[in-house]
């Protein structure tokens, strides 16, 4: 007795797969001394100290400024094309806005006795000249002497 068959040759596919949502996962929290400063929302990095700065990891052709929150000192930390680091330290003051502003000089000025006029260096020009002829006219005497004990 043969039965029909109830159901269909081929199941129905899905048209789209079902997919699992990755679960985000947490990394593990470090100590606080090793890692490193983060940026606040300004754009400073702040550091403690100069251990710290020295501690903070800087990629390779990139320049930093680290603040440090103990001195008013800010550093500056480059890496070369190697990761070979380097750091300058500079040390910044608050002005007093009430004081008048005073600028250093541009220069040393230097006192007028430093200083030659044009004329007196034509004079020294002059005697050099002089002195040189007369130099070659001695060895011109010398060479002549000497040319006629040789004959």
């Amino acid at each position: 007795m043969a039965y029909g068959n109830l159901y269909p040759a081929t199941y129905p596919q899905y048209a789209y797969p079902i997919y699992q949502q990755p679960i985000p996962q947490q990394q593990p929290a470090a100590p606080a001394q090793s890692a490193p400063a983060q940026p606040s929302q300004g754009g400073i990095i702040w550091v403690q100290g100069e251990a710290g700065a020295k501690s903070y990891l800087v990629a390779p052709n990139t320049t930093v400024q680290l603040w440090d929150s103990e001195k008013q000192t800010i550093y500056l930390k480059s890496a070369d094309a190697s990761g070979m680091p380097s750091m300058k330290a500079l040390d910044y003051t608050i002005r007093d806005q009430s004081a008048p502003q005073q600028s250093a000089p541009a220069f040393a000025a230097q006192p007028a006795a430093d200083y030659v006029t044009k004329g007196d260096l034509e004079a020294v020009s002059a005697k050099i000249s002089r002195l040189r002829a007369d130099m070659d006219e001695l060895l011109g005497r010398k060479e002549k002497k000497r040319r006629d004990d040789d004959e």
